[in-house]
């Protein structure tokens, strides 16, 4: 949270709630700027990590009123406990990912004959945003790849996950970052393949209205996401989120 560039304005770390001078309650925020969908720049908020102590929970809604200040930000919310769900919504954020499709690429056929390669190792012509994009995330610990399409070179992001069954831990991969979802049906075969290889079977997408043309399993346990401001999030687009800077 450190190294990331922060919009001039907003806090680098978040904010803390203190009494008699010790901590009893925090919310992290991790702040970007980006592009929306009309070419305009504007700020998004990731919120995470919000914590009180037990005998300072009346004043839990003070913490992250302070934190909703700001109109014109855009927060987001990706990891909230079902438990806290009534109360996400109360506060008036909606759901911009109803659950999550455990896809299994390699079973699709789309994106046969297709190359797909490491950013490190591609030579591409991609917008200097999204090399960007794909070198932070690189950096980051994740996998960042070009699949080569006979239209262009479409980016990709995935970070690792793991699901635990029994004792053995499954590997899987979260879809951080894509064009669009269709851009990563087109592509699904020969990432999926690609990802075999290395002993991923299966990655985790965010699922609104529709669920891809892909093989795999749909949960709505999991991956419920809401946001609250002007310019909802879209499916495909987890950069610089907790999902990436925290970790699995």
């Amino acid at each position: 949270m450190e190294a990331l560039g922060v919009p001039d304005g907003y806090p680098r770390f978040g904010y803390m709630m203190l009494s008699a001078g010790k901590p009893v309650g925090v919310i992290l925020t991790l702040y970007r700027a980006f592009l929306n969908s009309q070419g305009e720049c504007s700020v998004r908020c990731n919120l995470s990590s919000w914590y009180v102590e037990p005998a300072f929970r009346s004043c839990a809604s003070l913490l992250i009123s302070q934190a909703l200040k700001p109109r014109d930000v855009t927060y987001i919310n990706l990891t909230p406990a079902p438990s806290t769900w009534p109360i996400v919504e109360a506060q008036g954020f909606r759901r911009f990912s109803e659950g999550q499709f455990f896809a299994f690429p390699a079973l699709s056929f789309k994106g046969t004959g297709f190359g797909v390669s490491t950013i490190s190792s591609a030579e591409t012509d991609l917008p200097q945003a999204e090399r960007a994009i794909l070198d932070d995330h690189a950096r980051f610990g994740c996998l960042s790849l070009v699949c080569r399409t006979p239209k262009d070179d479409a980016p990709f992001v995935f970070a690792p996950f793991s699901v635990k069954s029994g004792r053995l831990s499954l590997p899987f991969m979260r879809l951080i970052y894509c064009r669009d979802m269709a851009n990563f049906v087109a592509c699904a075969g020969a990432l999926g393949r690609f990802l075999l290889r290395r002993g991923v079977m299966s990655v985790l997408l965010d699922v609104k209205d529709s669920r891809p043309a892909l093989p795999g399993v749909y949960s709505e346990r999991l991956g419920r996401k809401y946001f609250k401001g002007p310019n909802p999030p879209r499916l495909g687009d987890l950069t610089y989120s907790e999902l990436v800077v925290f970790g699995p």
